[in-house]
């Protein structure tokens, strides 16, 4: 079976956690703190603050926006339920909005559609690696969330995704463009969120023993709690596969690229199937996945799946489940949950793969 998803790991990444055994050191630590220097530098971000999940990420993003409790904040229900479980979380209320059917992602339009006067933040995703049109976002005046889980590689003009909002939230689990198995990270301009990403990451405690002692106050046992948080650090062991990844990561990019751009022009031809859109020149996209929309999607997912190609849709609308209780109609985004589907694209893929994808995906009319 062809995965739909997958990353490329191997000796680099193994010699970066061996280092962490002959350190015998595999917490949080040295390795940690060179992914999140590293990382910064790489995107030109002001800062890197390594979480264990994305979704730890969104979450504490979410808590440092400092908002009254139970307030909206609008976004995508197209989208991971990280997004709203984040919001839920942090005590406040998720309102879903639309997204653009060409692109997955949200606008100023659906933004604005879905706001109410309790609305107090607005949460962007950019779904797929297309970036989102950021300005005209930021110009509603509201407090941005900027979910750029899918977009490690994305870019408007020369600014990296992650750095247009309040907060950019990255994730690096197992399916990811740069994996760490499981890891994520928040980036701020704020210098005070910075030094309260850290305090949330660390179970809330603002100064730790080995602070103590190193300051000779003595007592070194002791720390001071500053706040009730879970616990969200991550190991040197995920960001020695960080690190590797990350000098890597031109590579695994350049690999995404090709099969995306194979399947745009294998694909040109087809009048029955939309493929998704390029960047905006001078942006750039980062290859997440290759999403099409075609007629009769659930009987082309497993007329697929019987030729040995797993496809997904990413993602069904949060709109939909139950456990949000969202009175709305989403047209866009349950279109999309009706004709989307993911096909595997991941450096991975051996060029025979590809041309068997290519020729299923061609082929899907005769099981119709």
């Amino acid at each position: 079976m062809i995965p739909v998803f997958g990353s490329q790991v191997g000796q680099d990444e193994l010699d970066e956690i061996a280092d962490c055994f002959d350190r015998q050191w595999p917490g949080s630590g040295p390795k940690t703190a060179a992914f999140e220097s590293e990382f910064a530098r790489r995107l030109q971000l002001p800062n890197l603050v390594v979480l264990n999940s994305g979704s730890s990420g969104l979450y504490a993003a979410t808590v440092l926006l400092g908002l009254p409790p139970g307030s909206d904040i609008v976004l995508p229900s197209f989208t991971w339920l990280a997004c709203a479980h984040a919001i839920v979380l942090a005590g406040h209320r998720p309102v879903f909005c639309d997204v653009e059917l060409d692109t997955g992602n949200v606008t100023t339009e659906t933004i604005e559609e879905a706001m109410t006067p309790n609305t107090r933040a607005v949460m962007v995703v950019h779904y797929a690696g297309l970036p989102a049109r950021m300005q005209p976002i930021l110009d509603l005046g509201l407090p941005v969330i900027e979910d750029a889980a899918h977009a490690v590689d994305s870019r408007i003009g020369a600014r990296a995704c992650g750095s247009f909002g309040d907060f950019g939230v990255y994730s690096f689990d197992a399916v990811k463009n740069l994996t760490m198995g499981e890891g994520g990270g928040i980036t701020t301009r704020n210098p005070e969120m910075v030094e309260r990403a850290h305090l949330i990451r660390h179970s809330g405690i603002g100064k730790s023993g080995f602070d103590a002692s190193a300051g000779g106050t003595g007592r070194w046992w002791e720390y001071d709690i500053m706040e009730s948080c879970h616990r969200l650090l991550v190991s040197d062991l995920n960001a020695a596969v960080g690190l590797a990844q990350l000098r890597r990561l031109d590579a695994l990019q350049a690999k995404r690229r090709r099969i995306w751009e194979y399947y745009q022009e294998a694909f040109a031809d087809l009048d029955w199937l939309v493929r998704p859109l390029n960047a905006e020149p001078g942006d750039r996209h980062s290859y997440f996945t290759y999403v099409i929309r075609i007629p009769n999607r659930d009987r082309a997912a497993e007329a697929l799946y019987q030729q040995g190609i797993y496809t997904t849709l990413r993602y069904h609308p949060l709109h939909l489940n139950r456990i949000f209780k969202a009175n709305t109609i989403l047209p866009n985004s349950e279109k999309l949950n009706q004709e989307a589907l993911s096909i595997p694209l991941h450096p991975n893929l051996s060029d025979s793969d590809v041309e068997k994808i290519v020729s299923a995906v061609r082929s899907l009319p005769d099981t119709w």
